[in-house]
């Protein structure tokens, strides 16, 4: 008999779109690997919906909150149905950027200096030396993100807006110039490192889902010591944040700078995209494996207490 996934996309994050489309592609894949899929958009009744479907496994393919921030692992391990990607503790820790740098800068992860202030106090003064970067603590896909040059005398009014709806607290980091790396970690092996060159002025939600946003270089075209090194950093990060199944790190490369000084590592997605465009099926199939095998290798990593 063939294995019963639920897929879970869509929920009601910044970023349900992408997960409707990382979901629909996930759901057309496994159905032609033969497995029983039920799609699910995730909704606030979710526990009840996998209580009456009562699935093998689950498939989580939800970006943002709740997919991304433990509290849907929370409700899988309490269904007792083996899930994706990683557990409770780690989904929480990588999505709370400023508690995720802390871990990693102790593991040996070279991270941005940075800053947590409350909006309000990013958008009246200068927290930082310019150019710096402000990014809301908890969002992914470049939700929210200001980068704050020397062309700007003032700080982001956008920050003290009545509708934001991106946390009372911001990280403000330390802008990184140079290359945006990034590199997948499968189980315990890392994948391989892509640069991205996005053709708007940096690498924000547009640029990562629409088509022609940026271009991707594969193999990035950088030094190998400088290769081997965010190959070695993003496995350190997803164990230290004790990550399981599929993550990507995201890196800057300073490559101004002496050998591998410039890297600086930015945050972990435990829930990385899974649109046929999206970086991790890039990765895999440099590694040659097919979207389908990808997909069935997640599935069949699945368990509880992850």
């Amino acid at each position: 008999m063939s294995k019963h996934v639920a897929v879970l996309m869509g929920g009601w994050s910044a970023e349900r779109d992408v997960s409707l489309r990382s979901g629909k592609a996930c759901a057309d894949a496994l159905e032609r690997k033969g497995y029983r899929v039920s799609r699910v958009d995730v909704g606030r009744d979710i526990a009840v919906v996998l209580g009456t479907l009562k699935p093998d496994a689950a498939l989580n393919v939800l970006h943002g909150r709740p997919g991304e921030d433990g509290t849907l692992q929370g409700i899988l391990e309490i269904a007792a149905i083996p899930y994706t990607h990683s557990g409770v503790l780690s989904s929480s820790l990588a999505m709370q950027k400023d508690l995720a740098k802390v871990v990693m800068h102790a593991a040996g992860v070279p991270v941005p200096e940075g800053k947590v202030v409350s909006r309000f106090e990013a958008a009246k003064t200068h927290v930082l030396q310019r150019p710096y970067v402000i990014k809301p603590i908890a969002e992914g896909s470049s939700v929210g993100v200001f980068i704050v040059t020397e062309k700007h005398a003032h700080p982001p009014q956008e920050l003290t807006r009545p509708d934001w709806t991106f946390g009372e607290q911001v990280l403000v980091e330390r802008f990184i110039p140079g290359k945006e790396l990034t590199c997948a970690v499968m189980g315990d092996r890392a994948l391989d490192v892509i640069e991205i060159v996005p053709t708007t002025q940096f690498y924000d939600y547009e640029a990562k889902y629409a088509p022609g946003g940026s271009k991707h270089l594969l193999p990035a075209p950088i030094l190998p010591i400088v290769y081997q090194e965010v190959r070695r950093l993003a496995l350190a990060a997803h164990r230290a944040l004790g990550c399981r199944g599929v993550s990507r790190a995201d890196f800057r490369y300073d490559d101004r700078s002496a050998g591998t000084e410039g890297l600086a590592c930015l945050e972990v997605n435990t829930q990385p995209g899974m649109t046929e465009t999206s970086l991790v099926p890039e990765l895999a199939a440099h590694a040659g494996m097919s979207f389908e095998e990808l997909v069935q290798w997640m599935v069949e990593d699945a368990s509880l207490n992850r």
